[in-house]
């Protein structure tokens, strides 16, 4: 059954309206008509199975026939910092790491990027990520879409390690040492509700040295994602499905 994500102005207690580019894809792509069934999320936690009694590609008018129960969503709330990588990597990041369930990404400048940043161009590209985390939250029946940040600059970014519980930082260094993911959650006990970590990641060129020590002064654990090098679009997809796992979102303990 199709998802949507819809504004919590749109879903009201017995009807859901799609409008704009979602009242396109199902009146469309979809071919919808009066009858058909489709899943709405508010984003919110909230998450309902509507029939349509109305559609075109601009409105599509439908009515609230269940409330779903359950979500999703992991166990433990973990964002991605991502140096700006190169290309178009960070919309691999981003499409694949909300399938694999991360909360938000924050995109970051660190030394070694090699990404000429434009500021002009942001918001064009910060509606573009967040379409991505939209279709992917979708396409993998997400109840919440990923929250995508504005770029912001290294030191900026250690300001928000404080922000969590556990900050976990991606150094190719550890890897060589063996101090693994294991070793960084050791005595690590989250609470009831689960956790909030951070997953840090650097650029092509990982990060300078004194990076790393900053990183570590402001409260980050460094960790090495085995004895591979691994690229940068790769990196936070392997610390997520490892943390998943050490969760218990895969039968981990």
């Amino acid at each position: 059954m199709q998802r949507y994500f819809v504004p919590e102005a749109q879903m009201l207690e017995r009807s859901v309206t799609l409008e704009g580019d979602d009242a396109r894809h199902a009146a469309a792509v979809m071919r919808a008509k009066p009858g058909d069934r489709f899943i709405a999320c508010n984003g919110s936690g909230r998450d309902v199975v509507a029939r349509i009694t109305s559609a075109n590609k601009h409105q599509v008018e439908a009515e609230i026939v269940e409330e779903l129960a359950g979500s999703a969503e992991m166990r433990w709330r973990i964002d991605v910092a991502q140096s700006l990588p190169k290309g178009d990597k960070l919309e691999t990041v981003i499409q694949k790491g909300t399938e694999a369930g991360a909360a938000a990404f924050v995109p970051f400048l660190s030394r070694r990027t090699v990404v000429q940043y434009d500021e002009r161009k942001e918001e064009k590209r910060l509606d573009r990520w967040r379409k991505i985390a939209k279709e992917a939250a979708e396409q993998s029946h997400r109840s919440i879409v990923p929250r995508i940040e504005p770029v912001c600059s290294w030191k900026s970014l250690l300001r928000r390690f404080a922000d969590y519980e556990l900050t976990l930082l991606c150094y190719e260094e550890e890897g060589r040492t063996g101090v693994g993911l294991r070793e960084a959650l050791a005595g690590f006990k989250p609470g009831p509700d689960g956790a909030s970590v951070l997953v840090v990641v650097g650029p092509e060129g990982g990060f300078a040295p004194e990076e790393a020590e900053a990183a570590i002064a402001a409260g980050a654990r460094p960790i090495g994602l085995g004895r591979r090098i691994l690229r940068t679009e790769t990196a936070a997809l392997y610390a997520l499905a490892c943390l998943a796992y050490e969760s218990g979102e895969l039968g981990g303990n």
